[in-house]
């Protein structure tokens, strides 16, 4: 087989190799080609081979007999005809159509066979490449994807950074030098020439705070925060509120400093944050939940009630987690909230995470108009002095006492009857005292329909039985 070779190739240059002949040239083509067609002087494929299993399942169509233009995409046809027309053997790409509509991308080499006017088209299989060139492209399309929103990022930072009122530093944490300031932190600071970056940032503190400020920038960077702290800039008779938080960028820490004026803090003090102050030191527990009881907001009375340490172990759970036995109190509360607005004197339990319980009276109002809609309860520990207020629970019936003196005089089937027809009594008065009258709640916490209540009054002649709720 007389095979042209490409441009620029060097042939064997002794004659060890000899002569190959037809059987040992077509060996050597399915070996170290991905895919040969031999194709006759009409451009039909009269033979073909693959050099593995799965470039064979995926040419997947008959070949044989077919023009081989016609086994390209409409894209590849032009591409194939002048191939077979050209004499200048090279490397040209094309794409092969196959029977699910996908692609095959294949890199053929055709030459001359000299033999009755065919053609040899060797190809290399280029799926891994493309393949790779496929996830060349993702990767540079997320990276400049990430590169545009790391410049929006940094367009944002900038514009809030620079229209900021209030002055900001930002400060190398080991030297403790000024890396950046805002116009508001220049304008603050003025006669500086025009930039603070480089000088250290005590320099702008009286000298008698400098040590204070110190210890505060010492202890965010243990801590990575700390109460804002008054400060007094050098050349500045007025006092601000500094307040410093760490981050850390290309493997180095800084501080962000803000300080806030006396207007601004002023203005914070105001009678909203009073107010929210006093709530929190309030010796009654107090909490805020949404619409579902997931608890929003609460104060320190309310975390020692429930034996924890810090509000954002609270915040998000649910409130019956420590309020109201299960599935009775806070169903029946909520419901004569939502009713009523407010609630006064609720008797429940509260339990503490780590099991103690304690008798608490709630009063609990309803905010539906506030963004979000919420509840609000106040929780009230029961003392020894109220309970001693508290009007006596009336005698047990004296048909206690008869029933254990019927034993050995009356069966025991009969006994039976009389002690669940008495402790069926009780619990019905139990829940009308609980619920304050309201049949339909004492119905619910007793697991009963309204008529199956009214029809137990009835019979133990309970209440007035005209009454309807």
């Amino acid at each position: 087989m007389n095979l042209d070779l490409p441009h620029g190739a060097v042939a064997f240059q002794r004659s060890g190799v000899g002569a190959l002949d037809a059987d040992t040239a077509a060996r050597v083509i399915a070996a170290v080609a991905d895919v040969a067609v031999v194709i006759d002087s009409r451009g039909i494929v009269r033979d073909m081979s693959f050099g593995g299993a799965d470039m064979a399942k995926a040419a997947l169509g008959d070949w044989y007999g077919r023009a081989w233009a016609d086994t390209m995409g409409v894209d590849s046809r032009a591409k194939a005809v002048e191939m077979l027309k050209d004499d200048s053997a090279r490397w040209r790409q094309v794409n092969h159509s196959l029977a699910d509509g996908g692609e095959l991308p294949v890199r053929y080499y055709v030459t001359p066979t000299g033999h009755n006017g065919n053609r040899l088209a060797i190809g290399r299989d280029l799926r891994a490449t493309a393949s790779l060139q496929q996830r060349l492209l993702q990767a540079q399309q997320a990276m400049e994807r990430d590169h545009l929103r790391s410049r929006q990022s940094e367009t944002r930072y900038r514009a809030l950074f620079d229209l900021s009122a209030e002055p900001v530093f930002i400060v190398d944490s080991a030297r403790r030098r000024i890396v950046e300031a805002n116009p508001a932190a220049l304008r603050l600071a003025g006669g500086r020439g025009g930039t603070l970056v480089g000088e250290p940032f005590a320099d702008l503190i009286v000298q008698s705070e400098r040590d204070s400020v110190m210890a505060l920038l010492g202890a965010v960077a243990a801590a990575e925060q700390a109460a804002p702290a008054p400060v007094r800039l050098a050349g500045a008779e007025a006092h601000y509120q500094m307040a410093a938080t760490l981050f850390r960028q290309e493997r180095a820490a800084f501080f962000l400093i803000r300080l806030v004026s006396p207007e601004t803090t002023r203005a914070a003090n105001g009678p909203d944050r009073l107010f929210a102050e006093m709530l929190d030191r309030m010796p009654e527990a107090f909490v805020v939940t949404d619409d579902n009881l997931a608890i929003l907001a609460e104060n320190a009375a309310f975390l020692d009630m429930a034996e924890l340490a810090r509000g954002g172990e609270v915040r998000g759970q649910p409130l019956a987690r420590w309020v109201g036995r299960p599935g009775i109190d806070l169903a029946l509360l909520v419901s004569e909230v939502r009713e009523h607005g407010s609630v006064r004197n609720f008797p429940t339990i509260m339990r503490g995470s780590h099991g103690a319980e304690e008798e608490v009276e709630i009063a609990a109002v309803a905010a539906p108009d506030a963004d979000p809609p919420c509840l609000g309860f106040s929780i009230r520990g029961v003392s020894k002095r109220t309970l001693a207020e508290r009007p006596a629970a009336p005698d047990m019936p004296r048909s206690v006492e008869q029933l254990t003196e019927l034993v050995g005089r009356v069966p025991l089937k009969e006994i039976v009857r009389e002690s669940t027809d008495l402790i069926e009594r009780l619990c019905i008065e139990a829940a009308l005292a609980y619920t304050s009258d309201n049949r339909a709640s004492a119905a619910e916490i007793l697991g009963l329909s309204r008529q199956s209540l009214y029809s137990k009054l009835h019979r133990h002649g309970l209440g007035d039985l005209t009454e309807t709720h």
